[in-house]
C-alpha cells in the first residue's frame, strides 16, 4: 500500500464530516434527499470506523502499552453511539430542526476525538503495527462492514454496559 494506515484512517475522518455538514448546513432552509443521503452515508461510515477502530486497531495498541489513549478513545466512541443512533431515527422532515442540533453536537464532539486519533494514535499506528496488518486495515477500510447487532465496546443499553 501506498498511503499510510494513518492517512487513510484521517481521509474517513474528513468524509464523515463532510456528510454530516452537508446534512447541517442544508436543514437551515429544506433538507434534500441528496443532503440525507449524506447523512446517512456519513453515519454508516462513523459506525464502521468505531468498529474497525475498536476491533482491529485498537487491540494492538493496547498491547503496546497504550491502554490509556486507547480506553479515552473507547469512552469518546460510547459518548457518540446514541447521538448515532438517535440521527438515524430523526431523518424524517419533520425532525430536521433536531438532526441538526444532533449534528452540530456530534460535530463537536469528532473535532476533539479527531484531533487526538490524528494525532496521538494514528501515527503510533503506523509505527507500532507490522506492514500486513497496516495493509489489512487499510483493505478494511474500503470493504469492511459492521455486522449485524454490532455496538461500539462502551455503549450501553438501559443500566447495562452492551458486552
Amino acid at each position: 500500500m501506498n498511503a499510510t494506515l494513518s492517512a487513510a484512517l484521517e481521509q474517513e475522518h474528513h468524509i464523515i464530516d463532510r456528510g454530516i455538514e452537508i446534512f447541517a448546513d442544508g436543514a437551515l432552509t429544506e433538507v434534500t434527499a441528496e443532503q440525507r443521503e449524506a447523512l446517512i452515508n456519513a453515519v454508516a461510515v462513523l459506525r464502521r470506523h468505531i468498529y474497525l477502530e475498536e476491533e482491529y486497531l485498537f487491540p494492538p495498541l493496547r498491547a503496546a502499552g497504550m491502554v490509556g489513549p486507547v480506553m479515552v478513545m473507547v469512552h469518546e466512541h460510547a459518548q457518540m453511539w446514541p447521538l448515532l443512533d438517535q440521527l438515524d431515527e430523526c431523518l424524517t422532515p419533520e425532525s430536521a430542526g433536531t438532526a441538526v442540533q444532533l449534528c452540530r453536537e456530534l460535530l463537536t464532539q469528532l473535532g476533539s476525538h479527531n484531533w487526538k486519533e490524528e494525532r496521538i494514535l494514528y501515527p503510533q499506528a503506523d509505527d507500532m503495527l507490522s506492514a500486513a496488518d497496516r495493509d489489512e486495515l487499510t483493505e478494511l477500510i474500503a470493504t469492511a462492514q459492521v455486522p449485524e447487532g454490532w455496538v461500539c465496546h462502551g455503549a450501553v443499553k438501559g443500566d447495562q454496559p452492551v458486552s
